[in-house]
């Protein structure tokens, strides 16, 4: 995959557009943030990842002002979250939305803008989310993945600075996903900051800036996409060979194999020393890859090294 540059962007030099601070928030005796120190900053998109439960959506929710913290400051755009000035220069796209689904599309776009000073027009609307030809159609007559759409459009009709998208893409299919990849980078081009919550690890390593990972109300890791996967070493490995799956498992510096068909996947903590054996034990293997570990590996190690450390 090649990596987006963004990437590589030094994140301090990015205004903060909003903020959590030392903040807790408990549910009962549950601790669902614990601390949390997280910053948005202009022109980024910031993956907040975890397991369910990890407190992912009780941080946004304190963003957009529907919750407040036990401890600690929120703050977005300089004022309290669920202000007036906050609300006006904020979009959310939530996991449930509560859109009356008797009303048109169309209508729905026109409600929505009419609530901010200068939201985008609707023809803006329907180009960022996808939305040609539904604007004459009632809401709950939508399938699910246009209601998604839908969704993302009155998050955005406002020209909002500050946009938390809490599981986006859910329901959509992969084109309807990737032009909605295509809007986020766009917004994020305007300046926007933009929070995203996924369980598409291949989602946030395309988009983000800043990948933060929670582990039961806990920052564990924080940093650029890079600098998350450094926690993991490791190297994919993927060849056609005949070679025995069980034996090469043997192999100093290998961590697991598993045979697809003719190929062989295989995960190593030094990728040259493996190669150069495979190719010794074989020489009619061909169609070598060789892949560093992604963002997925890399949230699995942390997560796993959280949990024992809890333990």
């Amino acid at each position: 995959m090649v990596e987006d540059r963004r990437h590589e962007m030094e994140p301090s030099t990015q205004q903060s557009l909003a903020s959590l601070h030392g903040v807790r928030r408990r549910y009962g005796n549950t601790l669902a943030l614990d601390g949390l120190d997280l910053s948005l900053r202009a022109g980024q998109v910031t993956s907040l990842l975890g397991a369910n439960g990890a407190g992912k959506t009780t941080a946004v929710g304190l963003l957009l002002g529907l919750l407040s913290a036990d401890e600690g400051e929120v703050r977005v755009l300089g004022h309290a979250p669920g202000s007036a000035q906050a609300r006006l220069r904020t979009g959310a796209m939530l996991q449930s939305a509560g859109i009356p689904e008797r009303l048109k599309v169309r209508e729905l776009l026109e409600l929505v803008r009419s609530y901010y000073p200068q939201p985008r027009s609707v023809a803006d609307c329907v180009a960022l989310a996808g939305l040609d030809g539904l604007l004459d159609r009632r809401y709950g007559k939508l399938s699910g993945g246009q209601q998604r759409r839908v969704q993302f459009a009155l998050a955005i009709c406002g020209r909002p600075r500050v946009l938390c998208l809490d599981e986006p893409t859910t329901g959509l299919d992969i084109e309807a996903r990737q032009g909605l990849w295509k809007a986020i980078r766009e917004l994020v081009a305007e300046g926007s900051a933009v929070l995203l919550t996924t369980h598409y690890l291949e989602e946030a390593e395309a988009l983000s800036d800043r990948v933060a990972v929670l582990d039961r109300g806990r920052l564990v890791a924080e940093g650029t996409v890079r600098e998350i996967r450094s926690h993991v070493s490791q190297r994919r490995i993927r060849c056609v060979t005949a070679l025995d799956a069980a034996n090469v498992l043997q192999w100093p510096g290998v961590r697991d194999v598993a045979r697809e068909g003719d190929a062989l996947r295989i995960i190593a903590d030094v990728a040259e020393h493996v190669v150069r054996r495979l190719l010794d034990a074989d020489p009619q293997l061909h169609e070598l890859e060789v892949q560093r570990a992604g963002l997925s590996d890399a949230f699995l190690e942390i997560t796993r090294n959280a949990e024992k450390e809890a333990a």
